[in-house]
């Protein structure tokens, strides 16, 4: 409902020794903790002794999921669990995951968080080769490349890892075989993936708050690159993709991970705060009160209002019962949409000066109806500041920014965004400091779309995938 950058995927699995373990709930919880990656489709694959049963949808954790559900679902030693936003695909039923197959030498269900930089140039290879296609998204080429791979492959991992030398781009997979479950992170690590253990069983997640809410240790975090198998005989992993120069994707510590996550062993909570603080010192000012933007500029708040001694305030109350999909299309009912998504608190803005906290600016619109929102209800001043720096490239390993046409950086300078957006002053966090938030963290970051230096080569333009074009629109 709220202009801003979508969420990336969330990907949850598990496997347990015991053939009638209750995976299929644990999953289940543990989807709920990853809501906040996707909120567009959702679904489980559970194994049961190499017998896979699923069940996927659009729409949220509660709603794909009723008890009558899971109960046809069953018991097993193995689940799969995934919730998407899609940056690449159509919202479909057909798109949704994880995706399951049965090939010749049994079958397999995936997971995939990211997004296949080469997606279009292996489809149209896989495509001439005569393989068929049920989706749009690039989660299926994946899938296609490693059967193929695993026809001739001694093994599954040994095909996921002949797999990693055509897949380019960011890629965290958990991925279910009859007999194993595979994590698999792509080699520059965009994406966060971890593993815990749950008495004897063993469980991967997106997010280590994933793991909390069944009650799973952290073990650690998976490394760029690397293959880890459990089976009967417990974890083991293969690096041979392990090794190179890559890079996390800042923005899970900005905006996309939720606050009680740890990531490469940095607290998400804690870098907001610090991205909040490197904002004071970067952009000081006098005013009344600092508030933030629910949820992710509430820490930056924080951050800022230590930092500058300038008191931390409530501003804001948000709806937390309005689904996603709350579109209007005309621009009357789109600032009536914000105000039942957000409500002010006069008495925080009333006669203030206020310091308002957002994590990102993209397009500027939603932000421009905020900033009305709070000069509505009383302040003397407003202050914006972003904790992030400005959007001047595109994403091209996760995040739904495919272009430079939609960003406001690109079309105005600092003093025209802020006479548009009807702030009294506007402060985005610098290039410099952005990658310094997660402090302590065991990894490089990826910070392209702010800088334009990629851990990678810029992949080349590609188009939109055919089948989301009508007849009269496709390009050959």
């Amino acid at each position: 409902m709220l202009e801003g950058l979508q969420e990336k995927c969330g990907v949850f699995g598990i496997y347990s020794n015991d053939t009638n373990s209750d995976v299929t709930a644990k999953a289940y919880l543990s989807l709920f903790a990853l809501q906040h990656r996707g909120q567009e489709s959702c679904g489980i694959a559970v194994c049961n002794e190499g017998i896979m049963q699923y069940h996927t949808d659009l729409g949220l954790v509660p709603d794909v999921f009723t008890r009558e559900t899971l109960e046809k679902l069953g018991k097993g030693n193995m689940a799969v669990g995934h919730v998407r936003y899609s940056t690449v695909g159509q919202k479909s039923r057909a798109n949704a995951q994880p995706l399951v197959v049965m090939h010749i030498k049994g079958s397999m269900a995936i997971a995939h968080n990211g997004n296949i930089t080469n997606a279009a140039e292996l489809r149209e290879k896989l495509e001439l080769d005569g393989a068929l296609f049920h989706s749009t998204n690039d989660t299926e080429i994946i899938l296609h490349i490693i059967t193929k791979k695993r026809i001739q492959a001694q093994s599954i991992e040994t095909a996921i890892e002949q797999a990693m030398f055509e897949i380019q781009g960011a890629y965290s997979l958990v991925i279910m075989s009859p007999s194993k479950l595979i994590a698999v992170r792509d080699p520059c690590g965009f994406r966060p993936l971890c593993m815990g253990s749950l008495g004897k069983d063993f469980v991967f997640a997106s997010e280590s708050c994933a793991l909390d809410s069944v009650g799973a240790k952290f073990i650690r975090d998976i490394e760029p690159g690397e293959i880890v198998i459990i089976d009967g005989d417990g974890p083991r992993s293969i690096k041979t993709h392990c090794g190179k120069h890559g890079g996390m994707c800042i923005f899970e510590f900005i905006y996309f991970a939720r606050p009680d996550s740890v990531i490469e062993g940095a607290s998400v909570h804690t870098a907001r705060q610090r991205a909040g603080s490197f904002l004071a010192l970067e952009h000081p000012v006098q005013a009344d009160v600092v508030f933030g933007v629910p949820d992710s500029g509430l820490d930056a708040a924080l951050g800022y209002s230590r930092q500058s001694g300038i008191p931390y305030g409530v501003g804001f109350i948000k709806n937390r019962y309005i689904g996603r999909t709350f579109i209007q299309p005309s621009q009357e009912e789109r600032d009536r949409s914000v105000r039942i998504k957000l409500n002010t608190i006069e008495a925080t803005i009333k006669d203030k000066r206020v310091v308002l906290i957002e994590d990102s600016i993209v397009r500027g619109t939603t932000m421009r109806r905020i900033v009305k929102l709070v000069r509505e209800s009383g302040a003397k001043e407003i202050h914006l500041r972003i904790s992030s720096p400005p959007f001047v490239n595109p994403c091209y390993f996760g995040i739904d920014i495919d272009s430079r046409d939609n960003l406001i950086a690109c079309k105005m300078n600092i003093q025209e965004i802020r006479e548009y957006l009807g702030a009294d002053s506007l402060g985005y966090l610098s290039v410099d400091n952005v990658t310094k938030i997660a402090q302590n963290a065991k990894c490089n970051f990826c910070s392209g779309c702010f800088s334009g230096k990629y851990p990678v080569p810029e992949p080349a333009p590609f188009a939109k995938n055919k089948f989301e074009h009508k007849i009269g629109r496709v390009v050959n």
